[in-house]
């Protein structure tokens, strides 16, 4: 209960602040709006039903990028954690490529799709894919000798050996690899939405920019911000919570 109070506190001082500076008129209010020109922004948004539609073509795109990407990801860092031929090559591969921002896969999803949805989720399945891969391999390499040792003296090989001794133990460093995923995933979204004409959050805050509409453009930001809060909330802090709890290193509730 503190911590939500002290949370409420601080963006209340936050939004009075910027109330404030507002109004003092420093710079003109088409480049700094107030809160309540903000929250008029975006009540007039749902209002007509366009950051509605905005909100679900955008999350649409991003679960079919981070879905392939999970997909991807995820057997791929098997492989790199595993096969020590392939870390040896394809790794260095992976983590040289990891350094490229995502947005310099933009040109290239261009010219290989054109200027359509392809390429959008082709920008997020980059962005987030290697993050993924590195971390599952990262979790799988991390696996505790003793408890491979005691797997394979219990009769455990193949198939089960992975499912009940290797995903197991590299779960946490997984689940990072997903939050991380899916943070970059958001981002490439973003950037990729900003360049293609069509519906979607990153188009509005292209219209907004267009349109010289600033209380627009910090609308739509405080909207992505508040979606990735609310997934952090809803998904993945339960996940790092139960996986903890079962490691031991949180009391369950």
């Amino acid at each position: 209960m503190k911590s939500w109070f002290l949370r409420i506190c601080f963006y209340a001082l936050l939004i009075l602040v910027w109330e404030i500076l507002a109004r003092l008129e420093i710079w003109p209010s088409y480049i700094f709006p107030s809160p309540s020109k903000v929250l008029l922004s975006i009540w007039n948004g749902f209002a007509d039903g366009s950051y509605p539609l905005a909100i679900y073509i955008s999350l649409r795109r991003l679960a079919m990028g981070y879905g392939i990407s999970l997909v991807l990801g995820i057997s791929l860092g098997i492989l790199l954690g595993r096969i020590q031929i392939v870390q040896k090559t394809l790794g260095s591969l992976i983590l040289g490529l990891q350094a490229l921002p995502s947005v310099c896969w933009l040109p290239l999803a261009l010219l290989w799709f054109g200027l359509s949805e392809k390429a959008i989720i082709f920008v997020v399945i980059m962005g987030a894919v290697l993050s993924i891969s590195l971390a599952t391999a990262d979790g799988i390499r991390n696996t505790p000798p003793l408890f491979l040792n005691a797997a394979k003296t219990m009769g455990a090989a193949g198939f089960q050996l992975y499912f009940r001794v290797i995903l197991p133990a590299a779960l946490p460093s997984i689940v990072s690899g997903m939050k991380l995923g899916w943070s970059f995933a958001w981002r490439s979204l973003m950037a990729g939405e900003l360049l293609y004409v069509g519906l979607g959050l990153g188009h509005l805050l292209t219209m907004g920019r267009e349109l010289n509409d600033m209380s627009q453009v910090i609308a739509v930001m405080l909207i992505i911000v508040m979606i990735g809060l609310l997934v952090d909330f809803l998904v993945f802090a339960p996940i790092e919570r139960a996986i903890r709890e079962r490691w031991g290193l949180q009391t369950a509730r």
